[in-house]
């Protein structure tokens, strides 16, 4: 493994190109420009997409490298997220007692 010539991209092509093509999309960049006010930024499939090929095609050390950095770079911006709900340890003590009725109807 030391060669990396059992080393497989984290995801396929394929995969990195679909992910590109739906960034590029009508609906995805309205609905991103929408939530966030501004264009998404798609450039970085595109570099994954290129970097995949140069691996599937040459097995450049440096395309291995830029893949793994960029999918560690995903993982990290994922995971730094807070939940916004305060999860619960237990129930509320009162769980099981009915609902108010809006007397208002």
């Amino acid at each position: 493994m030391a060669d990396g010539s059992c080393w497989r991209p984290p995801r396929p092509c394929e995969a990195y190109g679909a992910e590109w093509k739906l960034c590029r999309s009508a609906r995805h960049l309205l609905h991103h420009l929408y939530a966030f006010g501004e264009l998404p930024a798609c450039e970085q499939w595109r570099r994954d997409l290129a970097r995949c090929r140069e691996w599937e095609q040459r097995r450049s050390a440096e395309a291995r490298q830029s893949l793994c950095e960029s999918e560690r770079a995903r993982v990290q911006a994922a995971q730094k997220h807070t939940l916004v709900w305060a999860l619960r340890q237990s129930p509320p003590a009162d769980w099981h007692r009915p609902l108010p009725q809006d007397k208002d109807e």
